[in-house]
């Protein structure tokens, strides 16, 4: 007896005498249905005749599916960025795997493991046939800038076997923030001999948005006497230390009081403003000498006049304030 050429089956013969013998079909190593899944054989039975006269069988196995595939994802990572503006139910991306098997074994589903950050998870929902990965909730650039989900097809054999992908979400910044300014110290009120480049303020202003969104450029209004210096540092977020310096003398009889505003604008389309207000009180100084309200008096008096008469009332005024004010005549 022979069989035609075979890697996976062969022949064994055993006889209990020369009259009858008994065949076996075996294999000899493991079957891949996924790589053949019918063996056509052909059996040839041969006699010791001269000349010799065979006759012969097919051999038609079939090869039973196992589920020995996991489902396979056609790309072990994806890739997406979206705009954090995007609304609930978004299209994040759709994965898509394959399971060589069939019948049962080939049948999966899909679900998200879990999720970096941890607790982000339920952002994201994923449709368990199609594949299809959709937002839940709200994306916040300034909060997780890039989310990564570990995604799981999973067959539906016995046991089942799983494979895996993961999805890398990168969020991409929209300008939703308004810089923020803050006063961090303040040396009020001012003494209005305080010289030029005195500092009177200082303050802090941020945006926590990124690149041109988080760039700030700030101002003061009125633009005098009063000026902003300013020294930027930061990451992504923005952020600028201002000093609020004189740049003009101060004259607490002409303003005493003022009234500034301060607005820090960024760098996005449309721009977003901040603003916040300063009120900055001026501390008298002895600046002024009492003036008399005539710089000449010309008095007449009786030269029979009584020692003690009132000859003139003199009257002086000092726009100073306080102490700096009262007058003594001399």
């Amino acid at each position: 007896y022979t069989l035609s050429p075979s890697e996976d089956f062969t022949l064994e013969v055993k006889s209990s005498d020369e009259n009858r013998k008994s065949l076996f079909l075996v294999l000899v190593k493991s079957l891949d249905r996924e790589t053949i899944p019918v063996h056509r054989l052909v059996l040839t039975a041969s006699d010791g005749g001269r000349p010799s006269l065979t006759g012969t069988m097919e051999l038609l196995i079939s090869v039973l599916d196992a589920n020995d595939n996991a489902p396979q994802f056609n790309q072990s990572v994806y890739k997406v960025q979206l705009q954090e503006s995007e609304r609930e139910g978004t299209l994040v991306t759709r994965v898509n795997a394959m399971d060589a098997d069939e019948g049962s074994n080939k049948e999966f589903f899909y679900n998200i493991l879990s999720s970096i950050p941890i607790g982000n998870k339920e952002l994201f929902t994923i449709d368990t046939k199609t594949g299809e990965i959709r937002l839940t909730g709200a994306l916040d650039f300034e909060d997780v800038r890039l989310h990564e989900l570990q995604i799981e097809a999973t067959d539906k054999g016995t046991p089942p076997l799983s494979g895996h992908c993961s999805v890398e979400l990168e969020v991409l910044d929209v300008n939703d923030n308004a810089p923020e300014v803050w006063v961090t110290s303040l040396s009020v009120p001012v003494s209005e001999d305080a010289s030029v480049g005195t500092v009177v303020a200082l303050l802090s202003v941020s945006d926590r948005d990124s690149g041109a969104n988080g760039r700030v450029r700030c101002w003061v209004w009125p633009a005098s006497p009063f000026g902003l210096e300013a020294t930027f540092a930061g990451s992504y977020s923005l952020r600028a230390s201002l000093g609020l310096i004189l740049t003009k003398s101060l004259d607490r009889e002409t303003i005493p009081v003022h009234r500034l505003v301060l607005t820090a604008s960024d760098g996005g389309r449309p721009s977003l403003t901040g603003s916040m207000e300063l009120l900055i009180s001026v501390l008298d100084a002895n600046d002024n000498a009492p003036q008399f309200n005539q710089s000449v008096y010309k008095v007449k008096a009786l030269e029979g006049s009584e020692l003690g008469t009132l000859l003139v009332t003199l009257s002086a005024t000092d726009p100073d304030e306080g102490i700096n004010s009262k007058i003594i005549y001399l």
